[in-house]
């Protein structure tokens, strides 16, 4: 697999496009249509992965269905991917894991040295709780990829979850 990043957007977003092997697959699509089917190229697009539907992960994602025409989260299509449900920044967030490479793509679940904000239409800081004591339990030497900023190592950010966790449940 290679993993390729734009930056999109006026918020920034990390678009991944995703080689494997003769397969494409576009996650969080979030703007800047033109750039991503120029940096796609020919590619044999499989699906879009969306990790959440908030408007800076997904402003291209209508018009990119429609031109490859593929089905969004169309997990079927994805060999080796596991989809693991990490609620808090929205009700709706979900962290893509390709167990084979130790790769995650975590959206706005996780970024460098914080997490998602949960103050937003759909967000709850119980359940940011509970998903980030999910990803607890996967081993430290997964690389993260987020949906904002650079990556990071899961083990890194687990140095800072009880922090998380004590913020989230005394102050926001």
């Amino acid at each position: 697999m290679t993993i390729k990043r734009i930056i999109v957007g006026e918020l920034e977003t990390n678009c991944y496009i995703l080689r494997m092997g003769k397969d494409t697959i576009i996650i969080d699509p979030g703007d800047e249509v033109e750039e991503i089917k120029k940096e796609v190229g020919s590619g044999n697009v499989k699906t879009i992965l969306i990790t959440h539907f908030h408007f800076d992960h997904i402003g291209a994602l209508d018009e990119l269905l429609k031109y490859y025409k593929v089905k969004v989260n169309d997990f079927s299509k994805v060999e080796g991917l596991k989809v693991i449900k990490t609620k808090g920044h929205t009700n709706d967030s979900l962290t893509f894991y390709f167990p084979k490479e130790k790769i995650m793509f975590c959206g706005d679940f996780l970024f460098k040295n914080s997490f998602g904000r949960t103050d937003l239409e759909t967000g709850s800081s119980s359940m940011m709780i509970e998903s980030l004591k999910l990803i607890n339990s996967y081993n430290d030497d997964i690389k993260l990829y987020p949906g904002h900023g650079q990556p990071t190592m899961l083990g890194q950010e687990k140095l800072y979850f009880t922090n998380y966790i004590n913020y989230l449940e005394n102050d926001w």
